[in-house]
């Protein structure tokens, strides 16, 4: 189970903070990320974390976003210099591939959580 916090609305060029905790995983070693849709297209990966402190950022978020593990199940991913072009519904995600940007290699995904940014 993925349980995720964090969203909400900012104006451009602020920060938000997202959270996930993971439970009951099968797995001792595993990758988490942060994916993200807008209605009518694709979702598309911002990025991806696992146990052995590898990362991965999706293009549009590199040298803004940062993801980290705050505890062993939990995964943060700091947003600053938040864009309007990054509002979206953002979903957590968990699986035993690490370093994947593919959503086929996540079996495990949280409920979303919406972040809006305003211009």
């Amino acid at each position: 189970q993925l349980v995720e916090s964090g969203g909400g609305s900012v104006q451009a060029g602020g920060s938000l903070r997202l959270s996930c905790t993971a439970s009951g995983f099968p797995y001792t070693r595993y990758c988490m990320g942060w994916f993200r849709q807008v209605p009518g297209k694709e979702r598309e990966v911002v990025a991806t974390a696992d146990v052995d402190d590898g990362t991965t950022y999706g293009d549009s978020v590199k040298g803004r976003f940062t993801i980290f593990f705050d505890k062993k199940s939990t995964v943060e991913l700091q947003m600053d210099n938040l864009k309007p072009e990054d509002t979206a519904m953002y979903y957590c995600a968990a699986g035993s591939k690490y370093y994947s940007l593919q959503e086929s290699d996540y079996p495990y995904w949280g409920q979303g959580t919406q972040v809006t940014v305003s211009s």
